[in-house]
């Protein structure tokens, strides 16, 4: 559980931020709601994890939880197909190695903010026909669009952090986009420093 919430291959010292910090919270909670952690343990952590500065100092705090009994395995491959409807991948899911998505007429939202990465490249094979596919990033994952081809479509690539971030995740995407949109941007920020991803 652990790798996921920090990964093995961004430097512990690095500076935490708030969606580290929820994301180990959940964990917390989670373990607790399964018996892993007692009340109190429960209360402590989630204390230290709210005041942590550093990804190691989050770490430390779910390093000794075991994987959730009956947890799905990751995926190697994932595939979505629609026709005049919409998909979303949101809070907790898994990220594949691949992900084939084709789709007609219709939006396909990613959002990273939240998920598990335990692949360190996720390739999306690409047909899409009208529609958006919107991608919500995060600090250290890349989206790279050198391979899509593009016919009568829109392409919108913010990054989601500052130059020099560890990279976590780097989404490949291949196929082709016809009279679509692929937007890629981080979570909208709301007042009071909160985000959003819809």
């Amino acid at each position: 559980m652990s790798a996921e919430l920090v990964p093995m291959d961004v430097p512990c010292g690095l500076r935490a931020s708030h969606a580290d910090r929820d994301r180990v919270v959940d964990a917390l909670t989670a373990a607790a709601g399964d018996g892993r952690l007692t009340a109190e343990e429960h209360e402590e952590r989630v204390g230290a994890a709210l005041s942590a500065r550093t990804l190691g100092e989050l770490a430390e705090l779910t390093a000794d939880l075991p994987d959730a009994a009956g947890a799905a395995p990751v995926k190697d491959v994932v595939r979505i197909e629609q026709q005049a409807s919409s998909t979303t991948r949101g809070d907790g899911w898994s990220v594949p190695r691949r992900m084939e998505i084709d789709s007609e007429w219709g939006d396909v939202t990613l959002d990273f903010t939240r998920a598990a990465i335990t692949h360190d490249t996720l390739r999306i094979d690409l047909d899409l026909r009208g529609g958006t596919l919107r991608l919500i990033t995060r600090p250290g994952v890349v989206v790279d669009t050198d391979s899509l081809v593009i016919g009568y479509g829109t392409t919108k690539v913010r990054p989601a952090g500052k130059p020099g971030v560890p990279v976590v995740l780097r989404v490949e995407i291949h196929g082709r986009l016809n009279m679509g949109r692929l937007e890629v941007r981080p979570p909208r920020r709301l007042f009071g420093g909160k985000t959003a991803t819809a």
